[in-house]
């Protein structure tokens, strides 16, 4: 390793040495060919004596105004831009220190007045020059090897422009561009870094024909899903490989790298175009308060965690019931999974008086409420879990908030919260309500927010079928034209982060999900991912579930005042002296569900 180093600074005691000297023989060229040029070629004419001594002086003087302003200690890459305007900088600060006292008393030792004036942007093309050809030299040198992948990139944008250049330079990339395509006609005849635009999105299928391409990479940042279902459409007709570069975030937090490739996921193609929610705008009310997150250990809890930490809490509190999940979370969030200290507490919102005490002790003063039961079916099946767990748990959790003063307050529910035909819709409702009831009592920030399907959460639909395809059994959908709304986790966090800004006492805030997606749709799209020869099976509607989803009950309204994806509703408050039997049925029917806390314990019937 320390041969490496002496090597290295060798290297690069060398490339000074020959920069320096570059430049004192593109100074003395040009100073030499403008006082020539001066005397129409009459060489006999020119006085070499002060000429040589004006020579070295500038020499001198560019030597040292090149070490003082990092010109020669590496400061920039040689033949970037940035080394041109450094180049720059230092040649009219020489040409000034030397120019102005030739042009004043040149003549008086037999050197034009216009010498350095006119060897200054003669001297700066000699410089400039050489550093260009070491470049192009340099990455000569570095391009992929024969082996590399042909590739398309779509989108001559700055994504392009910052991946091109390394894939070209890069020895070890997988990947070398041999065209680019954009819908821009603006951009019709640019080339980006040797690379020529030659044509739309529409001419992919020609121009991979003749530049005998394989792979196309996608370097439109925040591309929507129907432009990336185009693409690989088109690309499956030649059976290229589609390849997407990974979210500037990922790159930011260093999980990634922009060069980083990736394959085209299922959430790639049923995605939407993210929403901005502005979080780091309104986010301010995490900073230096205490928050705690139950439901922490799950997939949407452990991003709210992680999300949360960005705003400098004074303290993170992460609760759930699953040990293991909370070392998942501890993990990604520090970097060890020790479970110690008190960043993690173990705990089951059911029960109440351990809930009430974690608070006392605690005293956040934020709150976000992830913890809940979420598989319809499941809860169909049993439920008085539902009952425990997402109306009375959210009670308990909303009691010990009141009780030690939490300000900020989000229950996290569901859009089958809208119009609830199933246990878990209505389960959700009654703790929209509870928390509604809370704001009303308190007058302080307790709100919900309404989430569609978020994509690749535990026992999402998602992983579902990955799980099916890898087993090779078929794909099973209740009905053709069954549809979801959907989101990403990120999203949805982000929305649960702003919602604790813009939302207002007793709210339930709805992300803009736009249009629901067929099920059937991304099954068969996941079939075509896989290769897989899976079949789909129907297998009709489960008890509660709908055809489809909808954003809002019936008797709500939609009003937008703060963000023009977030719709604002409110949920009719709740008290729990008001939830009884009356308040619980099966599937809508009325046949009651005895309320656990009254010593009873109900079930489906």
């Amino acid at each position: 390793m320390s041969g490496e180093t002496d090597a290295l600074r060798s290297w690069r005691r060398i490339r000074t040495v020959v920069l320096m000297l570059i430049d004192g023989a593109s100074w003395t060229i040009a100073l030499v060919f403008a006082a020539i040029f001066r005397y129409e070629l009459a060489i006999k004419n020119v006085h070499w004596g002060p000429l040589l001594a004006v020579c070295a002086i500038t020499v001198v003087l560019q030597l040292i105004a090149g070490w003082v302003l990092y010109l020669y200690r590496g400061r920039h890459t040689v033949g970037s831009f940035h080394e041109a305007r450094s180049l720059l900088i230092v040649l009219l600060i020489v040409g000034a220190l030397v120019g102005i006292p030739v042009l004043v008393a040149g003549t008086l030792f037999g050197v034009p007045r216009s010498t350095v004036i006119v060897a200054l942007p003669f001297a700066f093309v000699l410089m400039g020059a050489a550093r260009y050809l070491a470049r192009v030299r340099r990455e000569t040198r570095s391009r992929p090897s024969g082996e590399a992948e042909r590739t398309i990139v779509v989108g001559a944008g700055y994504l392009a422009q910052h991946l091109i250049p390394q894939m070209l330079t890069d020895p070890s990339s997988r990947y070398v561009p041999v065209a680019v395509l954009d819908d821009d006609a603006g951009k019709r005849n640019l080339v980006i870094h040797g690379v020529r635009v030659r044509g739309t999105l529409g001419d992919l299928i020609p121009v991979a024909r003749a530049t005998r391409a394989t792979t196309v990479v996608l370097a439109i940042a925040r591309a929507d899903s129907a432009l990336i279902r185009q693409i690989s459409d088109l690309a499956r007709t030649l059976d290229l490989r589609v390849k997407t570069v990974p979210a500037l975030s990922e790159a930011l937090e260093g999980r990634t790298q922009m060069a980083d490739l990736h394959d085209v996921s299922i959430e790639d193609l049923i995605g939407r175009h993210p929403v901005d929610t502005e979080i780091s705008s309104i986010a301010g009310y995490l900073e230096g308060k205490r928050v705690l997150v139950t439901g922490a250990g799950g997939s949407i809890g452990s991003v709210l965690c992680r999300e949360v930490s960005k705003f400098g809490p004074a303290e993170l509190i992460m609760l759930d019931r699953d040990e293991s999940g909370l070392q998942v979370a501890q993990i990604s969030l520090y970097g060890n999974g020790l479970l110690q200290g008190d960043d993690t507490v173990l705990l089951d919102i059911r029960d109440r008086d351990a809930l009430i005490d974690l608070f006392a002790k605690r005293r956040p003063d934020v709150v976000f409420h992830a913890a809940a039961l979420k598989h319809l079916p499941m809860l169909e099946a049993y439920p008085d879990e539902a009952w425990k767990t997402n109306v009375v748990g959210t009670l308990n959790v909303l009691d010990a908030a009141r009780g030690a003063g939490v300000t900020t307050f989000i229950n996290i529910s569901t859009d089958k919260a809208a119009d609830p035909s199933s246990i878990l819709g209505r389960s959700k409702r009654l703790a929209e309500q509870l928390t509604a009831s809370a704001a009303a009592e308190t007058g302080r920030k307790y709100l919900s927010v309404r989430f569609g399907n978020v994509l690749g959460s535990r026992g999402s639909l998602v992983p579902t079928f990955a799980a099916l395809l890898a087993a090779g059994r078929p794909l099973t959908v209740t009905d053709p034209e069954v549809t979801r709304f959907f989101m990403t986790i990120p999203e949805a966090c982000q929305l649960v982060v702003q919602a604790g800004g813009i939302g207002r006492p007793g709210e339930v805030l709805v992300l803009d999900m736009g249009e629901p997606i067929r099920i059937v749709d991304i099954a068969q799209r996941m079939i075509e991912m896989s290769g897989a020869a899976s079949e789909i099976v129907f297998t009709g509607l489960r008890p509660g579930e709908k055809m489809h989803e909808v954003l809002f009950s019936s008797a709500e309204g939609d009003s937008r005042p703060f963000h023009p994806k977030i719709s604002h509703t409110t949920a009719e408050p709740l008290a729990a002296a008001g939830i009884g039997p009356e308040a619980w049925y099966v599937n809508g029917a009325r046949e009651p569900i005895d309320h656990p806390a009254a010593g009873t314990q109900g079930a489906a019937r």
